[in-house]
């Protein structure tokens, strides 16, 4: 147990000053009761000593003091929470070549509003990362459930320099295995795996908990070949979905003074969706791109949260103070 506060745990300190006060106060009123008839006796107002049980009015009411004061330090417990919990990551091309507006208003443009409204339509149950790729993979934003994170990550990006399809892929399964760790991302422990280069394989459509949606104009200029990172993917049993970003009759782009005829490579972004047992979509239809999560099965994880506590001991506090008064004044006839 942690405290949000930790100055305010001063006021358990007050706790005894305040005891050290009341025995000085119930002195002073038992000296002025014998002063005025032997403790009272002759008229019944003040009872005998119960014994044993006359120390537990005080005592609870001592208790209660106690807990509330804790309380004001705010105290957090780290529990285990269990919940359903899927991963996508949202691999975009950065290339030049996104620069294109055979897609109005261009390519990029229209890769990132596709993507947005994909983020917005889903449940917190979903974790989604953004992985941007040109000549290199180069992972954006860690997975995430805020999904104010993630549009803010897509905004961000900006067109870059060549194609490397292969790179785009394998970072995005990187940061599929990164949000899936037991350990946090970045972090090394004696209970980290050792790299495996060549896993086991495993069955096409096996790891159904995440996908990797690759938005791309399929255009690929740079090593690694793309089609045996897609099969490292299904190796793993990640599914990866393709969107198309262009025509097929494509444009013609200025870059630096030179002329670049650019367009949409469907054939190989189906590879890749069918070596991983993923499908081909289209960046314009929009009810398609929203399908993938439903093909997504979240799984169940354990994962490790703070929680405040305050109220639990406020309640808890006032419950034992609540106890204690009544119990003097049952067994009493006062107040503690």
């Amino acid at each position: 147990m942690s405290f949000i506060w930790p100055l305010g745990l001063l006021a358990v300190a007050l706790v005894p000053l305040g005891l050290l006060l009341y025995r000085a106060i119930e002195r002073r009123r038992l000296r002025r009761a014998a002063a005025h008839g032997g403790l009272g006796l002759a008229q019944g107002t003040v009872r005998r000593p119960l014994g044993l049980r006359g120390l537990i009015p005080p005592v609870l009411c001592v208790a209660g003091l106690l807990v509330l004061a804790l309380a004001i330090g705010r105290p957090q417990a780290t529990v285990d929470l269990p919940r359903q919990e899927g991963t996508v990551i949202l691999a975009f091309d950065v290339s030049a070549s996104m620069t294109a507006d055979d897609l109005k208003p261009t390519r990029m443009d229209a890769a990132k509003a596709a993507a947005k409204a994909f983020v917005q339509k889903q449940p917190p149950s979903v974790v989604i990362g953004v992985v941007a790729f040109s000549d290199a993979g180069l992972s954006v934003q860690a997975p995430s459930n805020e999904q104010g994170t993630v549009l803010a990550a897509i905004d961000r990006l900006t067109p870059a320099h060549g194609t490397s399809l292969g790179q785009g892929i394998l970072a995005a399964l990187a940061a599929v295995e990164r949000a899936e760790a037991d350990t946090p991302p970045d972090y090394y422990s004696n209970r980290s795996p050792a790299p495996t280069p060549s896993p086991t394989p495993v069955p096409a459509g096996t790891h159904t908990s995440a996908v990797i949606v690759l938005l791309t104009d399929g255009e690929n200029k740079e090593s690694p070949d793309p089609l045996a990172a897609a099969q490292a993917a299904a190796d793993r049993g990640v599914r990866i979905d393709t969107v198309g970003i262009g025509s097929p009759g494509g444009t013609t782009l200025d870059l630096n003074g030179f002329k670049v005829h650019t367009q949409l490579d469907a054939g190989l972004l189906q590879q890749v969706a069918q070596i991983t047992d993923g499908t081909y979509r289209d960046a314009a239809d929009e009810t398609s791109l929203h399908a993938i999560y439903q093909d997504l099965n979240t799984r169940l994880v354990v994962k490790s949260q703070q929680i405040e506590i305050t109220a639990i001991f406020a309640g808890a506090g006032l419950l034992l103070l609540v106890v204690g008064a009544a119990a003097s004044l049952a067994w009493l006839g006062r107040l503690p």
